[in-house]
């Protein structure tokens, strides 16, 4: 049988300073959820088994016994009824953190997230802001089946009046959290199950207890000069181990961490493709209407357009609702030998 081709171990980037201690994305969230809740009365969460059971995937462990019911709030299965309660809470000047056990089943929940919280500002004139962060499991982990496999960020993505994010190290996560819990509007992370037991190296800024990732602000994991790879979430790291690849073959690859999908970095983008040249988006999701596709489109309509050598490209999860085989899952979302060949492609102009 096949398996992902995550990574093993600890892995380093580019750091934001000195690194000094290794965390996994699980503690990351936690420390975060822990550290907001100590700074911030309003800040509470809600969801199923968040409380006494420590989480569904124990992203909320130990916070019950520290803060107590009233900030750490264990619902009933209904997405439509907590996400509402949160909803409501937020307009009254709470600062919720709302689980979804997996944003497939925040579908459950899509009219309060979309017609509630993404509009009220703007039906309100203003008047009611919904400071609301919607968090948990996004996409396919493995043998979870077509209901449970689904990657929403395109359709969070399309919705004015919601902020998106999509990490993927330690200190995109903790980062990204403890921006979504102090914003003002309402916003969504997306995270990966597969992720978190990954430890990743922390450097000094990022333990701080005031340090955010800019909503709307990407990095650059690797810099390079003959392809700009972008990409978000999980698929970092298949990206990451594909520049690897490339490297051998003497392609020297730029790899873009969204990390912030709505809004996007293009300036970042832009100036990728300015020293670049070439342009290829990588998701594990749908290609239809998909990140690449409105980042490519994009693209094609700025004056960036005619700084490409090659068509700009994405490199996506096969359109099908998600096989429940892990042997079939592995064939339909883009490994780092998937993406080196398309890379390969695109620098040779062999589409």
């Amino acid at each position: 049988m096949h398996s992902l081709s995550l990574p093993r171990g600890v892995l380093t980037l580019q750091p934001l300073s000195r690194l000094i201690t290794k965390l996994s994305i699980r503690d990351a969230l936690n420390a975060a959820l822990d550290e907001e809740l100590a700074n911030n009365p309003d800040v509470l969460i809600i969801g199923e088994e968040v409380a006494q059971y420590n989480g569904a995937y124990k992203i909320t462990k130990g916070l019950w016994e520290k803060y107590g019911d009233k900030r750490v709030i264990d619902t009933p299965i209904t997405e439509a009824g907590f996400a509402g309660i949160a909803i409501g809470a937020a307009i009254a000047g709470l600062r919720p953190i709302c689980e979804f056990m997996t944003f497939n089943f925040s579908m459950q929940a899509i009219d309060r997230v979309v017609n509630a919280a993404a509009k009220n500002l703007y039906m309100s004139a203003g008047k009611y802001p919904v400071p609301i962060v919607f968090r948990g499991p996004n996409g396919n982990a493995k043998g979870l089946a077509a209901q449970h496999s689904q990657c929403f960020a395109a359709w969070y993505m399309s919705v004015p009046g919601l902020k998106v994010m999509s990490p993927s190290t330690s200190e995109d996560y903790r980062g990204c959290l403890k921006a979504g819990v102090r914003d003002p509007d309402p916003v969504v992370i997306l995270e990966s199950e597969l992720l978190y037991n990954m430890e990743f190296e922390v450097s000094d800024e990022a333990l701080d207890k005031d340090f955010v990732v800019p909503i709307g602000k990407g990095k650059i994991e690797r810099k390079g000069k003959h392809i700009t790879i972008v990409c978000h979430g999980q698929a970092t790291w298949h990206v990451m181990r594909a520049a690897e690849i490339l490297q051998t073959a003497g392609i020297d690859a730029e790899v873009v961490n969204l990390r912030s999908l709505r809004p996007v970095d293009w300036k970042m983008i832009f100036q990728s493709i300015g020293k670049t040249h070439r342009l290829m988006v990588v998701e594990l999701g749908w290609p239809r209407c998909g990140v690449g596709a409105e980042i490519c489109a994009t693209v094609m309509e700025n004056p960036v357009f005619f700084q490409l050598d090659a068509p700009a490209v994405r490199c996506t999860g096969i359109d099908v609702p998600m096989p429940y085989s892990e042997k079939i899952e592995y064939e339909c979302t883009p490994k780092d030998h998937h993406i080196a060949e398309y890379a390969k492609k695109v620098c040779g102009t062999k589409i």
